[in-house]
């Protein structure tokens, strides 16, 4: 059972937080339809603590801050309910809903198994030529200490492996995923850029034998260490949290 405080319309401030303008580092939110800024920005204030387990979203006041009208704002949540983000109560509003540690830990052990399954099946189909093709790549990825950098190198790597696999059910898997973390993970998770680069090595030394069990073990291992570092930092910013005890219920 979820609660609700009474008090609702918290303060859209929050840590690096101005009235919409550049609330995710590393992204242009130019580049992104309304309702996709509207979501961003949301998961943001979630990720900063302005909104809270079981608090009501605010949902003009988001759209004043973001400059747009209510439907893009209603897109963005109809969005984030469906990745579990919040829960849409009937006449009532759109609410936060509670995260915990196991559903981190869930997230990135299956973004390790689709990835894992992707590597496996890409070495299995390229052979060791898959790793020699991506050694270059892995090296900047080691070299890279700019956390924008590093985000466009990973992604290429990922999407490498992921072609590589010729698996059009694993593409859309993929694509139906989307990150916890509202932003760059490598600019705002201590320890994710090291954990990467160990990771990416590893599968790349994998895939240099042919060793497609090897390198589906290591991609699982770096997502999970992720994960890891991801839940320390939820747990500190204080996100796993229950709401306080004089909150009214509300229905599930």
């Amino acid at each position: 059972m979820r609660t609700i405080p009474r008090s609702q319309e918290p303060e859209l401030r929050g840590a690096g937080m101005t009235d919409g303008a550049d609330v995710l580092p590393g992204q242009n939110l130019s580049r992104l339809t309304s309702g996709e800024q509207v979501r961003l920005y949301l998961r943001r204030l979630i990720f900063d603590g302005v909104l809270r387990q079981g608090q009501r979203v605010p949902q003009d006041a988001v759209a004043r801050a973001l400059g747009v009208s209510r439907i893009p704002v209603r897109e963005a949540l109809i969005a984030l309910e469906r990745e579990g983000w919040i829960t849409i109560i009937a006449h009532r509003g759109a609410f936060v809903n509670a995260l915990d540690e196991p559903s981190v830990r869930d997230h990135y052990e299956l973004y390790g198994l689709f990835y894992g399954f992707g590597a496996r099946r890409a070495v299995e189909r390229q052979g060791a030529e898959l790793g020699e093709r991506l050694a270059p790549l892995q090296k900047e990825i080691a070299a890279s200490g700019d956390a924008e950098v590093l985000q466009d190198l990973t992604a290429r790597f990922h999407g490498l492996v992921v072609e590589a696999a010729q698996s059009p059910r694993l593409r859309n898997m993929l694509k139906q995923m989307t990150g916890i973390v509202p932003g760059n993970v490598f600019e705002l998770v201590p320890g994710v850029p090291a954990a990467e680069k160990r990771g990416t090595a590893a599968i790349v030394r994998a895939m240099k034998k042919a060793d497609a069990q090897a390198a589906e073990r290591e991609y699982v291992e770096m997502l999970r260490a992720q994960g890891d570092l991801v839940v320390r930092l939820f747990r500190g910013r204080g996100m796993f949290d229950r709401p306080d005890d004089g909150a009214a219920p509300a229905s599930p």
